[in-house]
This record gives structure tokens, sequence and C-alpha cells, in this order.
């Protein structure tokens, strides 16, 4: 008798359990939802403990119900680059890194690998070759990665606080999510796949400070700050 209403209340337990935990992921789409469409935050950081720690049931219960199967890595980048944001304004960007993704590169590179990653001519036929100057101009250290192995070692390798990623939809929420430590701020690809990707070089301009410091430091540059597009070289 006793072993019988002890399996029930395990049962009863564990049904509790699974409705709990569907209510949870139901709660952290309808959230995240929230926040792409109306760029409202709500409960972020308790959103993004389920992300984090519910991800692959709630990529399975997001393409259940229809959604796009990026929209959970979409709003955790969201959600981590509105919380981190601050703190990464406050940070010098002597402490900062800018990561790109081998992808973004032009079919006809020239850069060589060495024990850092990808080494860049800046011969300025990919958006790199265009960002990567600019960037150190202002302090940052700038990376190429051509796999994720090397995310690792740059991070036991190099001193710094905070890091700006290039990436698609799942891999920068993976990668944000694994450097969570360092004030995180993601950046999405404007076409991505395996090859001839691209990013919008405006955008990476204006995310990592690049006019303001500039404009703080009254140094002259040949590229308005104020153009919305930038030529590469054919």
């Amino acid at each position: 008798m006793f072993s019988e209403n002890l399996f029930q209340t395990i049962g009863q337990i564990a049904i509790l359990l699974v409705i709990s935990l569907i209510i949870i992921l139901i709660a952290s789409l309808i959230l995240g939802i929230i926040l792409l469409k109306r760029n409202m935050l709500i409960f972020p950081k308790l959103v993004l403990f389920a992300l984090d720690f519910l991800y692959s049931p709630l990529k399975k219960l997001s393409k259940a119900l229809g959604f796009d199967d990026v929209m959970v890595d979409h709003i955790g980048v969201e959600i981590r680059n509105q919380i981190n944001e601050k703190k990464f304004k406050d940070i010098d960007n002597k402490k900062k890194i800018l990561v790109f993704p081998h992808c973004l590169r032009d079919p006809n590179c020239e850069a060589t690998l060495n024990e850092t990653g990808l080494v860049c001519t800046h011969c300025g036929k990919c958006t790199i070759g265009v960002i990567k100057p600019k960037a150190e101009e202002i302090g940052y250290k700038v990376f190429i990665f051509p796999g994720s192995t090397f995310v690792n070692k740059i991070v036991k390798e190099n001193d710094f606080d905070s890091v700006i990623g290039i990436a698609c939809y799942e891999d920068l929420n993976k990668s944000m999510m694994k450097l969570s430590n360092f004030n995180p701020q993601g950046i999405l690809l404007s076409r991505a796949g395996c090859f001839k990707t691209a990013v919008d070089i405006k955008t990476v301009l204006d995310k990592i400070g690049y006019c303001n410091t500039i404009n703080d430091k009254k140094i002259e540059i040949v590229n308005s700050c104020s153009k919305d597009e930038y030529k590469l070289k054919d």
C-alpha cells in the first residue's frame, strides 16, 4: 500500500514537473517574441536563463509551433545585446576584441594563417579589410577565426573585458553564451551561409563606436560616418 502511494506521488510530481516545464518554455517564447516585435525587455535574465538551460527543448518547441528555427537564437542574441550594452560601452576599446568569421572573406583572399587566426592584408576586397583597420585605429584587437577551436585559444591568450562577434544567428548565440562573462555584443550577418557571406559595414562601425570615437579625437577620416554604403574594391 505504501509503495503504491509512493509511486503515485512520484508520478504526480513528474506530471507537475512536465507541465511546469511546458509552461516555462511557452512563457519564454512569448516574452522573447514580445522583445523581437515590440522591443520590450520583460524579465530578461529569467528568459535568458530559460533560453540557455532549455535551449534544445525550446528549439524543438519553436519548430513544432511553426516558428523560424532560428528564432530562439535571435531572441538570445537580442537579449544579450541589450543586457550587456551599457557595460560594453563603458569598457575601454583597448580591452575589447572584434571577431570575424572566415566566411566573410573574398574568394580570392590572400590572407595567411597563423596561431592567432587569419592574417588580413587589408586588400579591401571584402568587409573585413574595410572594417579591421578602422577597429584597430580606435583600440580594438581584431581576429578572423577559421574555426570554433580558435575561440578557446584567444580567450586563454588575450587579456580583454568584452567581445563583439559577427556570425549567423545560431553560431552567434552559442558564442555569446560561451563568452557570457565578457559582456558580449553580437552582429548578425546580412547574408548567411558558409561562403561569400556579408555584413553591413555601417552597422559594425556603429556597434564598435567608430564614429563617436573618431569625432571625440577629431581625427580626419576618408569615409564619412554618415554614409549608408561603403564600396569594396573590384
